[in-house]
C-alpha cells in the first residue's frame, strides 16, 4: 500500500511567511504616509471653504476680517476639525496687505509626521489663492500635502 504525502513542506511555509514579511515591511510605512495625507486633506478642505466667504467679505467691506471665526467680524463657520486644531488669520486686517490663513494640525492623536505643524493659504486680492507648505520648521512636509501646495 502506497502512502501519498499531502500538504505543504516546512520550507514552502517558511517561504510564504518570508514573502508576507517583506510585503508588510513595504506596506506599513506607505500606509502611514497615506494616513498623514488624508489627515492633511481635512486642513486643505477647511482652508478652501474660506475662500468664497473671505473674498465676499473683502469685496463688500474693502478690508480683510480680523479673525476667521464666525464671531467678531470673522466669516468662516468651521475653523477646526477632527485633525485640525484651528484656522487663524495671521495677516490681513486691511486692504493693503494680503490675507494669510494658517491651519494648525492637532498636537495629539494624529500621525506624528504632521503633529502640531501648519499649512497656509494666502491671497492678495481674494481672487487668486496660493496654498503653501514650505520646508521651514513647523510646516507640513511637502510629501503630505496635495500637489497644488507643494513648492
Amino acid at each position: 500500500m502506497r502512502h501519498l504525502q499531502k500538504g505543504f513542506t516546512l520550507i514552502e511555509l517558511m517561504i510564504v511567511v518570508a514573502i508576507i514579511g517583506i510585503l508588510a515591511a513595504v506596506a506599513i510605512p506607505a500606509y502611514q504616509d497615506y494616513i498623514a495625507r488624508s489627515q492633511v486633506s481635512e486642513a486643505v478642505s477647511l482652508l478652501g471653504s474660506g475662500k468664497t466667504p473671505l473674498a465676499e467679505f473683502f469685496a463688500d467691506k474693502g478690508t480683510w476680517p480680523s479673525n476667521a471665526a464666525a464671531t467678531d467680524g470673522g466669516v468662516m463657520g468651521n475653523t477646526a476639525g477632527r485633525y485640525t486644531s484651528a484656522i487663524t488669520i495671521t495677516a490681513g486686517n486691511n486692504a493693503a496687505t494680503s490675507i494669510v490663513l494658517t491651519a494648525k494640525m492637532k498636537d495629539a492623536n494624529i500621525n506624528t509626521n504632521i503633529t502640531g505643524k501648519t499649512l497656509t493659504l494666502h491671497s492678495p486680492d481674494g481672487k487668486n489663492w496660493v496654498c503653501s507648505a514650505t520646508t521651514q520648521a513647523g510646516t507640513i512636509s511637502p510629501q503630505f500635502v496635495p500637489a497644488s501646495c507643494r513648492p
